[in-house]
Parts: structure tokens; C-alpha cells; sequence
């Protein structure tokens, strides 16, 4: 589980962030212990919580739970934690919040004042983000030159920066891009920052991402702009699209609201789960912690955000469909910033169809012989194979078309006469065409 929060860094994250709460192989909590932590965790949210103003009524809820006796049946820390964080969240309305146990976060939160104790944990954070390449899960170049940037979350920027470089180069080539937020749990905004200023001009002054938040007591206002300088070529004026889905959380969904509200990105998938909030993690007691919104973020169009309500996409579709559907998009989008490449979206546009379903009779008509090659069925699906060496899969397009596995320069449409196959006619993608006689 990634370990990658640290104070002074303002962190966006979900449930999936967080570790793993320990077993429960520990003496029973007394009442007395229970109390105080109850009491420690509302002094944490009246210093910290976005809302000062709740923060007193919340606290004085979890006061009310626990004098009717309904923590008494919480015997271990975390039962306790279980308990606090359900009733967090039913008081708050804000899915952010959540108590952990977590007695090694505590130490290190005090360890972070010593320069050597804290040099020693950020490389033992870098070190669990390389496992998981900051963030950075799939990277891809489509058809028609549209790069694909898959995320998982958005790492801390100073431990990250190196591989947010390396991706901002691998696409700065690219007629347009699609950030896959659809499994990411938020993460660095500051990442994200960086990430968004490749898509704007650095010659002019644009901001991000507008906030403030609490740090034990203290407010803090800033902004976020696009940065001046940056590792790679700049995307301006490339289309943009955004997956979302409803696991979309936090710092993921921020990068897809703001960007939308500034008409540098279409959002396609489904409405994400509506965590507005920055939070960050303090200490309560010894052992536990609570990941508590520490502040509230307004776009830079409206000053508005989406908190309980989500980001509602563009293009509403099923999120397993949004990468086809946002490629096919990009690539409209190509085309008619470039005629000249209109033809290149026209051939890739059957390969975004639903794909074809042909009766087993209808393959077995199209096997056989012909001029240097041959086509053969096996377990339901038809294999070309030529120069009696090479084989590859023939993979339906609709009709009589076919495309040939892992080729995308040309393809197969098969032509009959009288209602039997006699040729196989291979397309290049300039549109001239290569007939295969029938053999047999």
C-alpha cells in the first residue's frame, strides 16, 4: 500500500491510499482509552477541518455515540476506527474522512521535525512509489498518433518529477492525448499542476486551481498556476479527453473539472464520485490517525466545485467503453484541424465498431486456399497464414472486412461471386488493392 502523504504537502487521496489498519492482536481498549481518543480526535478536527464551524457539532456527535455506550462493543483500535470513521462520514457528508491505526505514521509524523529522520522517510516513500512508477501505469501511442496516459494517482511531483518528465516527452509528439483517470484515487494536485501546464501556453499567466486550507490552525491561501517552464514540448491547441468513471476521486477529478471549465479537455465515461475536498493526514492519540479535508478548492472559471455531486462527463458512456469511444473522438477531432488526415480516421473508423459476430458456417466459407496463402479454422477463429511460416489472427470488422492481428497498414475484405467466396482482396491504406485468387 503506498506510504506517500507527508505534512506540508498538500494531498488529495482516497480509502485506497491509506494503509491497512493492523490486526486486532492487542489488548482490549478500556473506556478511559476510548474516551480519550474520542476527545484527542475532536481537538484535531477544530484545528484542521475545513469547516471550523461544524467541526464542534461533529465532535460533539461522536461525544453523544460514545456516551450511549455504542463504542462499547468497539474492543480493539480498529473496531474503535471503524466505528469513528462510519460516524465521521454520516455527520460530515464527506466521503474523505477516515480513521486509521496506524502507530508507525504517528512516529514518523514526530520524526519529520529532525532533518536526518525525515531525509530517511522521504526515500523510503520514493522507494515505495518507484513500485509503482509514480503513478504512470500504461503508456501508449494509438492509431492516428493519440497518446494514452494511464494513472493510477497522482504522486508527489518532488519523488515523481522524473517520470512525469519522461511521460510529458513520450506524447509531446502527439495530435492529441487521453489522460485515463477512470481508476485513480487522487493523489499530489501539485502533480497534477505540473501535468496540466503541458496543455496551456507558458507565456501567459493561466491558473489552476485556486484554494485554502488548514494546517493545525493556521490558513493558508494559495494558487496554483500553469508553470512557465517545463521538461517537454508544450500541447497547445491538441485535443484533449479525460476518462472518468465513478472511482474517479479528489485530485483525479479536479484535473478533469478545471480543465473542462477552461475548454482545454472533453470529459467522456461517468460521473465521478464527487470528493472536492484537499485532506491530509494528523495524528490522534499514539496509535491512530485521521484523514481529515483540510481546505476547500474553487476552479479558476466560476470559483465552483463539485463536492457530493460529482463531475459529470460530456460524453455520458459506460466507463468500460470511454477509451474507444474518446479515441474515435480524438480522432474527428484530427481530422478536422487536418483535412489531410481525414482518411487516415475514415480507415480506423471500423475498428471502433462493435465487433462483428459471424455465424460458424460463415467462417468456415471463407477458409481455403489461395495465390501464397491460406486461411484456416481454428477454435472458432480464422488464421491467415503465408509463406507457410507466418500466421496471424483474422479478426472481423463487419461485413466481409477483416483486419489482420497486430497489422494496421492494410487489411482483407472478401469478395464472392454467385454467394461463394473467390477472392481475397487485400486493402492498403492508401486505398489500392491486392486481389488473391481462390485455389480451391
Amino acid at each position: 500500500m503506498l506510504r506517500s502523504r507527508i505534512l506540508g504537502s498538500l494531498l488529495m487521496g482516497a480509502a485506497a491510499w491509506l494503509p491497512c489498519t493492523t490486526a486486532a492482536s492487542e489488548a482490549p481498549l478500556t473506556a478511559a482509552e476510548r474516551r480519550a481518543v474520542v476527545e484527542d480526535l475532536g481537538r484535531t478536527l477544530a484545528a484542521n477541518y475545513v469547516f471550523p464551524e461544524k467541526a464542534a457539532t461533529i465532535a460533539a456527535t461522536l461525544r453523544a455515540h460514545l456516551d450511549k455506550g455504542d463504542y462499547d462493543d468497539a474492543g480493539d483500535k480498529t473496531a474503535l476506527a471503524s466505528e469513528l470513521t462510519r460516524d465521521l462520514i454520516a455527520a460530515s457528508n464527506d466521503l474523505h474522512f477516515f480513521v486509521g491505526v496506524d502507530p508507525a505514521f504517528v512516529t514518523d509524523f514526530a520524526a519529520k521535525r529532525d532533518p536526518l529522520q525525515y531525509a530517511a522517510l522521504r526515500d523510503r516513500e520514493r522507494q515505495a512509489e518507484q513500485r509503482g512508477n509514480f503513478g504512470f501505469t500504461d503508456l501508449r501511442i494509438l492509431d492516428g498518433n493519440v497518446a494514452y496516459v494511464g494513472l493510477s494517482h497522482f504522486a508527489d511531483p518532488e519523488l515523481g518529477y522524473d517520470a512525469a518528465a519522461a511521460t510529458m516527452r513520450f506524447i509531446e509528439n502527439s495530435d492529441a492525448v487521453i489522460y485515463d483517470l477512470r481508476y485513480n484515487n487522487g493523489g499530489a494536485l501539485e502533480m497534477a499542476q505540473l501535468l496540466a501546464s503541458q496543455l496551456f501556453r507558458g507565456d501567459k499567466d493561466q491558473e489552476l486551481f485556486d484554494y485554502y486550507y488548514s494546517d493545525d490552525g493556521k490558513r493558508i491561501e494559495r494558487g496554483q498556476w500553469v508553470l512557465p517552464a517545463l521538461p517537454a514540448k508544450r500541447l497547445t491547441g491538441k485535443p484533449v479527453y479525460i476518462l472518468t468513471a465513478s472511482t474517479s476521486f479528489s485530485a483525479a477529478e479536479w484535473f478533469a473539472y478545471s480543465l473542462r471549465k477552461l475548454g482545454r479537455a472533453t470529459i467522456v465515461g461517468e460521473r465521478t464520485a464527487g470528493g472536492a475536498h484537499p485532506v491530509d493526514r494528523k495524528p490522534v492519540g499514539n496509535d491512530f490517525f485521521v484523514q481529515v479535508p483540510i481546505g476547500q478548492i474553487k476552479d479558476p472559471v466560476d470559483r465552483g466545485d463539485f463536492e457530493g455531486q460529482g463531475v459529470m462527463p460530456d460524453h455520458a458512456v459506460a466507463s468500460a467503453d470511454a477509451l474507444a469511444v474518446a479515441h474515435r473522438l480524438a480522432l474527428a477531432d484530427i481530422a478536422r484541424a487536418d483535412p489531410a488526415k481525414k482518411a487516415e480516421a475514415d480507415w480506423l473508423a471500423p475498428l471502433f465498431a462493435a465487433p462483428a459476430k459471424i455465424a460458424p458456417a460463415e467462417l468456415k466459407a471463407v477458409t481455403g486456399r489461395y495465390e501464397g496463402r491460406r486461411i484456416d479454422l481454428a477454435d472458432g477463429k480464422l488464421l491467415y497464414t503465408w509463406r507457410d511460416r507466418f500466421r496471424l489472427q483474422l479478426q472481423p470488422l463487419g461485413g466481409d472486412l477483416f483486419a489482420l492481428e497486430g497489422v494496421r497498414d492494410f487489411r482483407f475484405r472478401i469478395l464472392r461471386k454467385a454467394g461463394k467466396v473467390v477472392t481475397l482482396q487485400r486493402i492498403d491504406r492508401d486505398g489500392t488493392t491486392t486481389d488473391y485468387a481462390r485455389l480451391d
